[in-house]
Formats: C-alpha cells, sequence, structure tokens
C-alpha cells in the first residue's frame, strides 16, 4: 500500500501546474549566454570555483594574485568545510559558562547561551565560544610575476567563467608577454588544478595566513608568521608534501607539476613554484588528514605522485560535473519574454546555481558568505539553510539537500542536551554553530525559533522529490524529535482555548524574546510543520499524535489591527506606527509564500498587508531574502506584478554584482541566502504549489513573460 501511495504522490507532484509540452530548452546555450566576462581589476568582481565541500575564489589573473586588492571586496578565499581552528584557551572556559537563567512563564527555568557585557569570566567565554572554532582560509595561490608588479601593470584583461565546464580562462599581457591561466576545481576532492602558459615563465607561489578570527573578513592575517609553520616533508622532481601547523591544528597541502619546475622556500609560510618551460600546469590538494601509505615517517595522501590528477583530468572531471549538473536539473528559459527585465532575471538565476551548487551544498550546513570569505567568524546559521538550499529538491538537485541534512543527526546529542537545558523534550537546533553543533553565545540567535521547523520542512522537500520509504526511514525519527520539541515549546491559554509562542525572538529581529507573543511567521510556521510531521508518522506507519493534533487545531490566528493588516506580533499594536516593527525582514509576508495557505489566515487580510508593505516598508533596512519572500507571497496571492517587482526591486540589498553574488554592504558584499530564495522563487513562480491550476501563476498573465521552464517541482 506504501508503494502505490508514493507513486501517486509522485505522478501529483510531476502533474502539478505549469507543466506542459514544449520544446527541450537548449541548455548549454542557456548557460553559455550567462557565463560572467571580466575584463579589469574589480574586487566585487572575483570568480569562483568548487564542488560545495571546497571552493578557489580568483582575481582578473585567473589565480589568487592581488589578495589584498580584494580583501574589502569579494575576497580570494580558499575555504572547505572542515578547515578550522581555535586559539588557544589556556584559562579553559567552559561553554556552561555562556548559560544564563530566563523565565518566559513556562514553569520552569530555561538556559540559554548569551553574550554578558559587563567584564569578567563570563564575558570572557561567551566570547571565546563566538570566536572560536573560526573557519581557515587554507592558503593563497597566485602568479609570482615578479618584484614591484602592480594590478595596473596588466592590461588586455580577458577573463571568462565557463559554468557548463566549470573552468575560468584568464588571459592578460604584462611586459609585452601574454598569460593565459585555465583554472578548475575536481569535483569530488579538495582541490584546484591550473595551467598557466607564458613566455615569461612566472612562477606560481603558495602563501599561507595565520587566521585573524575577525567577525566578518578574509580571515588572513599576514602579520603573525611566528604562530605557524610550514614545513616541506618530502619533495622530488614533479610533487611536493607540505605540512601546516596552526597551534593545535594540521593539515596538509600536496602538489603535483607537470615539466620541468622547481619549489622553493621564498621566506617562511611563503614557497614559489618556478618554471623552466612555457606551460606550467599544476594541481594542489588540500586535506585535514593523511589517506595512505607512508612516506618517510609520514603517511602521505599519495604514495604514487601520478595518483593525484593532473590538470587536463581534473578539467574532464570539472566538465563532466558540470555537465551532469546543468542537464539533470530543473531549467528555466526568459530569451521568449519580452519584458526588458527579463534578461537579468535569467543572469541572477544561472548565475546563483552556480554559486549556490559550489558554496551551499556541501556536508555541513553553509555560511552566509559561503566558501567564500568569513562572516560571523565563519560559521553557519541554521534559520538561514532554508534559503540557502531549500531550492534544491524543486531543481531536480535533491541530492545536494541530502548530502547536508545528515549532518543533524550527528549534532542530535547537542540539540538535545539544549532542549533538555531549558526544560523540553525532543531536540532544539541550535541557530549559530559550526560542525561540531557547539551553539555560539548570542542575545539574539539563542532565542530564535524558526530554524526548528526548517528540518522538517527540507525532508519534505527531500520526501516530495523522492517519495520513498528510505527518505522516511532516514529522517523520520529526527523529524518527530523537532516537533516533540515544538510541541512542547508552545503555551496552552487555558483562558483563551488556545496555543500561542511566546519567549522568543521572532525572524523579525527588531521584536523582544520577553515581550513577543505569537509572531505571525512562527506561528504559520508551527502549523504547517507539526501537520508535515503528522504526515510523516502516517507515512511511517504510526498513528497521528492526538495531542499534535490539539495544537494544529487550537494555535492562535495571527493577530490584526483596526485596519485588517496583520502585525508583527500580538503584542505590537504599533506595528504600523513605531519603524521598529516596519524595519528587517518583513516576516508577516513569509506566512503565506514560504508556507501554504491556512485556516489561522485570511486571504483579505493577507493582501492588505502585502500593498501595505509595499508602499511603505523601510525598504532601506532589509536583506537579500526579503525580495523572494515578497515575491512568493505576492505569487500565493495572485499578485504576480509584485513577485516580479519584487525580484528585481532596485535597492541595494537587492543587488546582484557581476559574479552573480547578492551584495548587501559593505561587511557582507556576498549573500547566498540571497541567491537561494530567488531560486526557490522561481520555482514558485513558475511550478505553482499543491492544487495550483494557474500557468506560471508568479508571471503577469499579459504575454511579456513567456517563461519556458523544465524539471521544477511545486512547492507544498
Amino acid at each position: 500500500m506504501k508503494k502505490v501511495f508514493h507513486s501517486l504522490l509522485a505522478a501529483f507532484v510531476l502533474t502539478a501546474c505549469g507543466s506542459e509540452k514544449q520544446a527541450p530548452i537548449d541548455r548549454e546555450a542557456l548557460v553559455a549566454r550567462n557565463n560572467p566576462q571580466v575584463s579589469s581589476f574589480d574586487s566585487l568582481a572575483s570568480l569562483s570555483v568548487g564542488n560545495g565541500e571546497f571552493a578557489f575564489t580568483v582575481d582578473a589573473t585567473g589565480l589568487q594574485t592581488f589578495p589584498a586588492m580584494y580583501s574589502k571586496g569579494v575576497p580570494l578565499g580558499t575555504q572547505s568545510q572542515w578547515g578550522w581552528h581555535s586559539f588557544a584557551n589556556p584559562k579553559g572556559y567552559k561553554h556552561e559558562e555562556t548559560l544564563k537563567s530566563f523565565d518566559f512563564g513556562r514553569g520552569h527555568e530555561e538556559l540559554y547561551a548569551c553574550q554578558f557585557k559587563e567584564p569578567g569570566r563570563q564575558k570572557e567565554s561567551s566570547d571565546w565560544f563566538r570566536v572560536n572554532p573560526h573557519r581557515l582560509h587554507l592558503g593563497i595561490i597566485g602568479l609570482e610575476l615578479g618584484e614591484g608588479v602592480k594590478a595596473s601593470d596588466i592590461t588586455e584583461i580577458q577573463q571568462t567563467l565557463n559554468m557548463w565546464k566549470g573552468e575560468i580562462t584568464s588571459h592578460f599581457m604584462l611586459n609585452g608577454n601574454a598569460f593565459d591561466v585555465q583554472t578548475v576545481c575536481h569535483p569530488n576532492q579538495d582541490m584546484i588544478s591550473a595551467c598557466v602558459t607564458s613566455r615569461a615563465h612566472a612562477g606560481v607561489n603558495l602563501r599561507f595566513p595565520y587566521p585573524t578570527g575577525g567577525h566578518a573578513d578574509d580571515a588572513c592575517n599576514w602579520n603573525a608568521n611566528d604562530k605557524h609553520y610550514t614545513t616541506i616533508v618530502r619533495q622530488d622532481a614533479q610533487s611536493a608534501l607540505l605540512k601546516r601547523v596552526l597551534d593545535e591544528t594540521t593539515y596538509y597541502v600536496t602538489l603535483r607539476w607537470e615539466g620541468k619546475a622547481n619549489l622553493a622556500e621564498k621566506s617562511k609560510n611563503y614557497f614559489v613554484l618556478t618554471p623552466e618551460e612555457d606551460m606550467l600546469a599544476f594541481s594542489c590538494l588540500f586535506t585535514p588528514n593523511f589517506q595512505g601509505t607512508v612516506f618517510e615517517s609520514e603517511p602521505a595522501v599519495y604514495a604514487d605522485d601520478k595518483a593525484l590528477p593532473a590538470f587536463t583530468e581534473t578539467a574532464a572531471a570539472s566538465a563532466t560535473y558540470w555537465t551532469d549538473f546543468w542537464k539533470n536539473g530543473a531549467a528555466v528559459d526568459f530569451s521568449h519574454c519580452t519584458d526588458p527585465r527579463a534578461k537579468e532575471l535569467e543572469r541572477r538565476v544561472l548565475l546563483s546555481q552556480y554559486l549556490l551548487a559550489i558554496q551551499s551544498a556541501g556536508s555541513v550546513p553553509p555560511q552566509e558568505t559561503g566558501l567564500t570569505y568569513n562572516s560571523w567568524f565563519g560559521k553557519f546559521h541554521l534559520e538561514m539553510i532554508w534559503w540557502h538550499q531549500a531550492w534544491q529538491p524543486l531543481w531536480g538537485h535533491a541530492n545536494l539537500l541530502d548530502r547536508t541534512l545528515g549532518w543533524y543527526e550527528t549534532v542530535e546529542p547537542v540539540a538535545r542536551e539544549i532542549a533538555r537545558r531549558q526544560g523540553f523534550p525532543g531536540v532544539r537546533w541550535m541557530k549559530m554553530t559550526d560542525p561540531s553543533g557547539t551553539e555560539a553565545p548570542s542575545n539574539v540567535g539563542s532565542f530564535l525559533i524558526w530554524q526548528q521547523p526548517h528540518f522538517i520542512y527540507l525532508a519534505e522537500l527531500v520526501y516530495r522529490a523522492n517519495p520513498s520509504d528510505e527518505v522516511i526511514k532516514k529522517y523520520n525519527r529526527l523529524v518527530q524529535e523537532t516537533a516533540e520539541f515544538m510541541y512542547a515549546f508552545a503555551t496552552y491559554d487555558e483562558f483563551h482555548g488556545r496555543f500561542i509562542l511566546k519567549g522568543a525572538i521572532p525572524a523579525q529581529e527588531t521584536l523582544r524574546a520577553a515581550t513577543t507573543i505569537n509572531p505571525p511567521f512562527e506561528l504559520s510556521y508551527w502549523h504547517f510543520a507539526m501537520q508535515t510531521a503528522q504526515k510523516w508518522r502516517e507515512r511511517a506507519g504510526e498513528k497521528r499524535n492526538l495531542e499534535w493534533d490539539e495544537m494544529i487545531d487550537k494555535l492562535s490566528p495571527l493577530a490584526y489591527n483596526e485596519d485588517h493588516l496583520y502585525l508583527a506580533s500580538e503584542d505590537a499594536v504599533d506595528t504600523y506606527k513605531d519603524i521598529r516593527f516596519t524595519s528587517d525582514h518583513m516576516a508577516v509576508l513569509g506566512s503565506v509564500g514560504i508556507l501554504p495557505m491556512n485556516k489561522l489566515i485570511r486571504d483579505d487580510y493577507m493582501k492588505n498587508t502585502l500593498h501595505w508593505v509595499w508602499d511603505n516598508w523601510n525598504w532601506g533596512k532589509t536583506w537579500g531574502w526579503d525580495y523572494p519572500m515578497t515575491a512568493m507571497n505576492a505569487t500565493r496571492l495572485g499578485e504576480p506584478e509584485k513577485a516580479v517587482g519584487a525580484l528585481l526591486m532596485d535597492k541595494r540589498t537587492n543587488t546582484y554584482l557581476q559574479n552573480g553574488h547578492n551584495y548587501q554592504d559593505g561587511r557582507l558584499r556576498c549573500y547566498l541566502p540571497g541567491n537561494g530564495g530567488l531560486l526557490t522563487a522561481v520555482a514558485l513562480m513558475c511550478a505553482g504549489w499543491d492544487g495550483c491550476q494557474v500557468k506560471n501563476p508568479g508571471f503577469p498573465q499579459d504575454g511579456t513573460w513567456d517563461v519556458r521552464w523544465e524539471g521544477l517541482k511545486p512547492m507544498p
């Protein structure tokens, strides 16, 4: 019976709105016409290669030749999911020293990891756990062009990122010599390969920084050579193995080259590979530990140099991977549209797919700036994983999300302890964290709750892409544990006979935990996620939880004012008078859009709210994902003009750079949740949602938006 059910669901998903026969999209042409091209040094136009676990970002030379020039733009990062470091902890700070007790009227003490302002050990402990661990910059790989050469000396720059193959080609002139550089990343290893061709016989340098521990920077401290070292463990005519030691952190760099070249140490933590021929092809692998046989008392990653893939082999593997990615996922073609904005929307959509596949598709959740540079010390935010990755199952790449969701099981003990110390059963997913799951102390983040239902929603999207017993078996236990906490977290208001949400900071972070009651997005999300958890029980052959059903039935409806506008929270009666409530995320719109319409919400009141937000919101204080959130709300409410307008609204935080990154401000020059939100919104605008009967419901039906697509799946 279950197999029949899965088959019926798959059929329903595939036949939802907007899917009809059309000529196949020329996917290679679609990708090619959106390949970014660079013709000058622009610190906001760096390009990247990567594979989800590792990424490498280059300047206009095709390598990381001028990192200082880009450090305040989109930096030249070399980052991985495993590369982390902690400063020494000689005073033995313990995480429990960051905990502070709160009473939110739920009948028990609740301990939260907080920041402390008063000098003393608690402040020192919370400061240490915010900074540590932090993500490493694994090393700069650039051209050694000679003393005194400046970027301004380089002319005739022609650089292209071929997204179909995952290859950056760079051409430029220096002192009358032509340089041609090809750069690729191996799809399955933390390794880049490059081929440099020039009669100038320019070398390639490897420079290794010490971490900064900074909140938002390129993680490169070039003034601390005494705190770390790099040694050549072994070297022969075609390869070398380098060992990096930074305090208690060790990792390895394996270098292999073709042709005659010599590797020498120029200065501490600075090595130069100098060729004797016009072409230098090399591969550089970064690993956290050795895998293989012993070589001179050090186990080598590759005992045989030939085992490290050469440039041509890596380029071929990259081309195969990316061709499969583009062919096997969904595609959206805007070339038949006559609206002049369509070309820019298509560019953003294509570049966002590429960027997210290399930076937000790994074995752990992504940081907001991906694998490009550090934000929030390189840590990731679990309330953002939906924005980074919900698009993946909708676009035919459920495997990428599936790879990340496995991490939740590894940190389940930590999440269970958070719930326990706050007096709840189940698991409470942390907000700001690292691969270990350690909760970073925060006076805001520790009180957020909208990351909690994400696991249920994302598991549901994976299931809809592959409705099978295998998916249920893999995720159902954590779906239930997640919902167990959600049920316990809600408070029953006996006087009004309803369940309420309180004692939390909502997605609109300008509100306060102590006073917030029934934030609208969280209410709607609780309703959706608890219903979904019940569906998972039924799919697994279990009975529905009757207590959960009661909560679903008695959740508070969204609060509104006399103008029939939904409030930022039930207590925020001055929502439309106080700019504190009309800045930051307009999370009320997420109640319908991210989520399907439900019985807590009136369609007409939500439309009123959308119109007010559109005309009056403090749009200068928004974030990149607020625009797709608005577009999804408008789509579900039947306002396609606003949906398109939101995606292309001319605001600073809705800027998409030449390389496709969503620029926010001087601190966040790239912001991948915006890219991911864009792709999720476009999926909804094309494929609709369960029960939708309109073709391309998020686009105007006046003939100017002839959007053609294939492979997209509808949202719930």
